[in-house]
Parts: C-alpha cells; structure tokens; sequence
C-alpha cells in the first residue's frame, strides 16, 4: 500500500473523503465552559465537532477560527505520511538521535521509534522523519488532507514548529475526524498505527487518543491538545489551544481539556486527571 501511495504523491491527487464539510457545520457556544478558562486564568477555546447534528460545540468561537502553529500536534499528520510512505517501516523501528547534545529532554537521547517518540514529544526523531519525506512530498500531503493553511515554506524540520504552516481548532477536528473514522485516502493501516500510538487512555467502552503542542517551549506561546474519544462507533474529536505565558501552564492544557469533554458528556464524570 505504501507504494501505491508514493506512486499518488508523485503526481495524481489524493482526496479527503467522508469528513464533513465546514460549510455544512455550524457553532454551538457552550457557556458551561467558560468557568473553567476563567479559573484557570488563561485565555483559551475548545471545541469539539459533533459530526451527528452537524454542529461545533465549545467555547470561544471566533478563537476557534483563529490559525495559529501546529506545533508538536503536527506530530500526528507526520506520522501518518511518514507511515504511508515507508520511511520507517513501522512504529517501533528504531531511528537514532541527530539532534542537540544538549535537548530539551534527556529522554530524546536514545535511539526510539515513532511510538514511544510521541509520547515525549520527540522533536528531532520528528524533524528526521520530516527529513526523509523531503518538501516536495510533505506538500503534497499536507495540500491533499487540507491541512491548515497548507503552508511549509524551505525548511522541512521547522515549518510546524516556527511557521508558516498554522491551523485552527476547528480544522484539526476536521482532519481528525477523517483519520479517527480511516476515510483518509492513506493507508487505513497507516491510520490505525496512528490511532495507536496516539491512545493515551481508555476505559469500559471509551478509548482517547490526543496529543499536545506548545509552540515556543518552554517560552510564551500557543499550547495545544487535540485528539479524538472514541464510544463504539461513536467518534467525537476535539481540539483545545491556550495562549501559554510559561510552563506552569502546561497542566491546563490535558486538564481543562478532559474537564471540558466530561462537561459536555464526552468523557466520563469519574475521570481524575480533568481540571476540577
């Protein structure tokens, strides 16, 4: 199958199928919410996409339309192209560290594969992977999953860290739905490798999946977590983004985040790491 997408990328267009249509959706401001930016002290949206009644339901609707730059949640488009294309074989493949001596985690040091680099958000395994892509091929990708404004510029390791590439809330929970559902035209098991990597909790009948960003770590800056809660076939993604002033905001990121899908009956009530 990774070859028959290499074949596509190098000239034919992939499509986006199945996912809803942002004309087709509309906004649902839910007041229940806003306590808890409030609370938190931070200046933030959230929002999830409720693919069955057609409608965005979350807090700050005109954030949510607001790009700002993936950062590490540019991670899960990565992985995916990456898994499609073959340059790794799959996502326990080991690839050494190229980066600084001195990271910004210790852990980065070891070689790791895609699984356990996205659980500590291993920017330089990352910017290899981006590497062995190369520009041409990641702009294809990223024009055929509309992702964003579509945006990467000449440098292959830094464009979803430092511009241009930028994306909105309510763009990532498109881009997720497609991948939650495998209607991306990728390689479903390319998609299901990710939907893997990226579950990071589960429970009687619910699965979640996310991943964080925060560009400009460990500065100012925008800080994201975005994913998806699967229910049976039932799957609602979401997408939060915080203006960050340090690192004693990085908590509230999963912590409003799960605070936000117990309140509007995503998650369950008993989940203990939401913000209270």
């Amino acid at each position: 199958m990774a070859r028959g997408l290499r074949a596509l990328l190098a000239g034919a267009a992939l499509t986006l199928i199945h996912v809803t249509p942002a004309a087709a959706l509309t906004w649902r401001e839910e007041p229940l919410l806003q306590p808890l930016f409030e609370k938190a002290g931070v200046e933030g949206t959230f929002v999830v996409l409720d693919e069955r009644n057609g409608v965005w339901r979350g807090h700050n609707g005109l954030r949510a339309e607001q790009r700002f730059s993936p950062a590490s949640t540019f991670k899960i488009p990565n992985s995916l192209i990456a898994l499609s294309l073959g340059v790794v074989a799959n996502p326990d493949e080991l690839i050494p560290y190229k980066g600084d001596p001195n990271p910004f985690m210790r852990e980065w040091l070891a070689p790791m594969g895609m699984r356990g680099a996205i659980k500590v958000s291993n920017v330089p395994l990352y910017q290899e992977l981006a590497r062995r892509i190369g520009l041409q091929r990641m702009q294809i990708a990223l024009q055929q999953l509309h992702y964003g404004n579509e945006r990467i510029g000449g440098n292959v390791t830094t464009f979803w860290l430092r511009g241009p590439l930028a994306i909105s809330a309510l763009e990532q929970t498109q881009f997720l739905l497609g991948l939650a559902k495998r209607t991306l035209s990728f390689p479903v098991v390319a998609q299901q490798q990710v939907a893997e990597i990226t579950r990071i909790d589960r429970g009687p009948g619910w699965s979640l999946h996310a991943k964080t960003g925060w560009q400009n770590a460990p500065g100012a800056g925008v800080g994201w977590w975005v994913g998806w809660v699967q229910q049976g076939d039932r799957i609602t993604p979401f997408a939060l983004n915080i203006a960050m002033k340090g690192s004693d905001d990085a908590p509230k990121r999963e912590q409003l985040g799960r605070r936000s899908l117990q309140l509007l009956g995503v998650l369950p009530v008993d989940d203990q790491k939401a913000a209270r």
